[in-house]
């Protein structure tokens, strides 16, 4: 397979599927761990030692100079900490990343307590006095940093509460979270036998055949994961009743209104904006209820939640070994700028992709990024054409933070999610046009496409939304006391009728299916930002649409702002895009509409 984009270099055929890691260390024993993680206890100590009780009395180049050394601690301290945690992703029964985990992330909160109280001792600065900092140039390049601070000044706590916070994270919430991956990972699952006679038995695998063209194999391989949801389900309703009462208490410590008012002023999102688009997204399951009826009718075959990802092709569709999928990629990358590819190529190169099939490999798929080295994605590609949207999803990523991390300082580094998901869904729409191009005439290719198409923008944007609404109504009957699992099971079930309509049928096993979402276990109202990013990327999409390569430097320079700025500024800045506009979520939903009639139009 050679590279379109490099003339003077050629990918390696095969391609490794299996990331390295050892720009980070050489292995769970590496003496380098343990050795920089002393230093690093030094070099806090040293920090606390220089610092503690003198905040006040530092002078704006003083700050910048702590902030940098701040800055140095907290890079490295990344490092050590990821390289268990990405060993323990790729195989999570691999005991010795797991002790390896626990016991440096513990050694993590331990420094991250010595450091605490230089952001403590900023936050007691009075506003003015943060304000005459922020003015000053020796401070330019953190002003956010310092907008951020006068923002939390109202919710900090006692130094002595926050490490206290820290520790028992630990053993609280954080422990909590754990446990759910741990126990999920080491389940087995009862085993589906593919077209070709082979046995699906990992979530992946079994995930992937909700893709197969028989509907029977859908309903085995859906209810193999469901059934294995349902026998644990105490345990998973307890864990997260536990989660949901632990936001709970800290929000009340820390003096915000809910669970949901944190984590908005964490997100850089207002309330009008985070309400308009639940409320945008509800008012339009008509779109999501007509596709799916659009799709039983053309197919005259069920439609069950177990059917929603059901072939439209009578025949599979080829299957895209992982190779060829690379190569597609980039080469859709290259339409777009060749500069962006070649960063995209050097993913595949240098292998910081993991994307092999494994026994036990964490669910899902994600971008880790550590900022001075780069971005690792980690993905289960199955040979289809959901692995390589999958794939081109993680690299928008990775390509994000890669332009971040050319610009921007540790603390800028780091984009409030409804920005870090632009780029993500945006590799998408590049990769659907490519594709789209490619096929001709081919109309069950171009099927086959649009409807992937379809199906990504109705999940980012009603189902993404409908978990959010699932949890705001989790959230506060917690402020009225401990959840039970049917109150759970029942709040998950009714969510989905009313999205689904008369359109698909709810199964009785779905009512357990929310345990399968790892985000609204380690961070709440996360989902909600899918469906905003959607938003904002369909609107620079159609930007890109109208303006062409022009819309290329702006797009750049909105990556490469990470978190230097208010997100919403730096998108009508650079790309002339409005979330807080309620025509941008019209307009995207729009978007979509259009995309159904032309399917509609077929038939």
């Amino acid at each position: 397979m050679t590279s379109t984009i490099s003339p003077d270099r050629t990918l390696p055929t095969p391609l490794d599927r299996d990331w390295d890691l050892s720009d980070l260390y050489a292995g769970l024993d590496d003496p380098a761990i343990d050795a920089d993680l002393a230093a690093l206890q030094n070099k806090a100590s040293e920090f606390r030692i220089a610092y503690r009780g003198n905040v006040a009395n530092l002078g704006a180049g003083e700050i910048a100079a702590a902030l940098t050394k701040l800055a140095e601690i907290g890079q490295k301290l990344e490092y050590i900490v990821a390289y268990p945690m990405l060993t323990f992703s790729a195989n999570t029964r691999d005991a010795d990343a797991k002790k390896a985990q626990a016991r440096l992330r513990e050694a993590a909160t331990d420094l991250d307590n010595l450091l605490l109280f230089f952001e403590l001792e900023l936050k007691d600065l009075s506003v003015d006095r943060l304000k005459t900092l922020q003015a000053d140039t020796a401070l330019t390049d953190y002003h956010h940093y310092l907008n951020r601070t006068i923002e939390a000044r109202p919710h900090k706590l006692e130094e002595a509460v926050e490490q206290t916070r820290n520790k028992d994270s630990l053993t609280g919430r954080q422990a909590f979270v754990q446990l759910r991956g741990i126990h999920l990972g080491e389940r087995e699952f009862a085993p589906v036998t593919r077209a070709d006679g082979t046995e699906a038995s990992s979530d992946a695998e079994l995930s992937a055949l909700l893709f197969d063209p028989d509907a029977d194999r859908r309903l085995a391989a859906y209810s193999s994961v469901r059934e294995v949801l349902k026998e644990h389900n105490s345990l998973y309703a307890y864990i997260l009743n536990s989660v949901l009462q632990d936001h709970r208490l800290e929000s009340q410590m820390r003096s915000y209104d809910s669970t949901l008012h944190k984590q908005l002023v964490s997100d850089e999102v207002t309330r009008p904006v985070f309400d308009a688009i639940l409320g945008g997204t509800r008012q339009r399951f008509d779109l999501f209820q007509r596709y799916y009826t659009l799709k039983r009718k053309a197919l005259g075959q069920p439609s069950r939640i177990c059917d929603i990802y059901s072939p439209w092709a009578t025949e599979p569709t080829e299957p895209i070994d992982y190779d060829t999928g690379v190569a597609t990629l980039l080469d859709a990358l290259t339409k777009f700028d060749v500069n962006y590819a070649r960063r995209a190529e050097e993913f595949f190169l240098k292998n910081w992709v993991d994307a092999t099939v494994r026994p036990g490999k964490r669910g899902g798929a994600f971008c880790a990024y550590y900022h001075g080295k780069h971005s690792y994605l980690m993905l289960s590609y199955t040979e289809d054409y959901s692995s390589l949207f999958t794939l081109a999803h993680e690299m928008g990523h990775g390509l994000h933070f890669a332009w971040i991390d050319d610009r921007q300082n540790y603390f800028n580094s780091n984009p409030p999610l409804v920005s870090a998901e632009v780029a993500s869904t945006f590799n998408e729409l590049l990769l659907l046009d490519y594709l789209l191009d490619r096929a001709g005439d081919d109309a069950a290719l171009r099927r086959t496409l649009l409807t992937q198409h379809l199906e990504d923008l109705l999940n980012l944007l009603f189902r993404q939304s409908t978990i959010s609404r699932f949890e705001q109504a989790l959230h506060d009957r917690v402020a009225l006391g401990t959840l039970d699992r049917d109150f759970i099971n029942t709040t998950w079930r009714d969510c989905y009728r009313e999205l689904c309509g008369d359109a698909v049928e709810v199964l009785e096993l779905h009512q357990y299916d929310w345990a399968r979402i790892g985000h609204i276990f380690f961070k709440p109202f996360y989902c909600y930002q899918y469906t905003a990013s959607s938003l904002v990327s369909l609107a620079c999409y159609q930007q890109y649409q109208q303006r062409g390569k022009d819309f290329i430097p702006g797009y750049f320079e909105l990556l490469a702002s990470g978190s230097s700025a208010n997100q919403f500024d730096l998108l009508r800045q650079h790309v002339g895009v409005d979330l807080e506009d309620t025509a941008t979520i019209v307009n995207a939903l729009d978007y979509v509409e259009r995309r159904l009639e032309e399917l509609e139009a077929t038939f």
